[in-house]
């Protein structure tokens, strides 16, 4: 029996890190882009989406499990966390990217 919970609370651990280092990287991509990048793209403000990603990250952060220490109750929030996170990855992210003055690949020296 002790193996399940093991296992149990290792899949938790794996999960909750997951949606951490989930909202991690939609506020370290938020903080990247312009401000004027979101209102061109006719999304909420940029301090939006940057305090509500740091809250998902701090909330996430917290409910990760770690063993032998008492859970804050919270983990149920985690959920919340993550859904903020992906509509962020998912809808905000691809629509600001544009606007980001960004170009992928090349270099400084143009062309080939």
């Amino acid at each position: 029996m002790g193996f399940i919970w093991s296992v149990q609370a290792l899949l938790f651990f794996v999960f909750y890190l997951t949606i951490f280092v989930l909202s991690a990287w939609a506020l370290l991509d938020c903080l990247r882009r312009p401000a004027g990048a979101f209102t061109a793209a006719g999304k909420r403000t940029k301090t939006f989406w940057t305090w509500l990603l740091v809250a998902a990250a701090v909330v996430a952060f917290i409910s990760v499990p770690i063993p032998g220490f008492p859970s804050f109750g919270l983990s149920f929030l985690a959920l919340g966390s993550a859904a903020a996170a992906i509509v962020y990855l998912v809808d905000v992210r691809p629509a600001v990217a544009p606007y980001s003055g960004r170009r992928g690949g090349g270099g400084s020296r143009g062309g080939w």
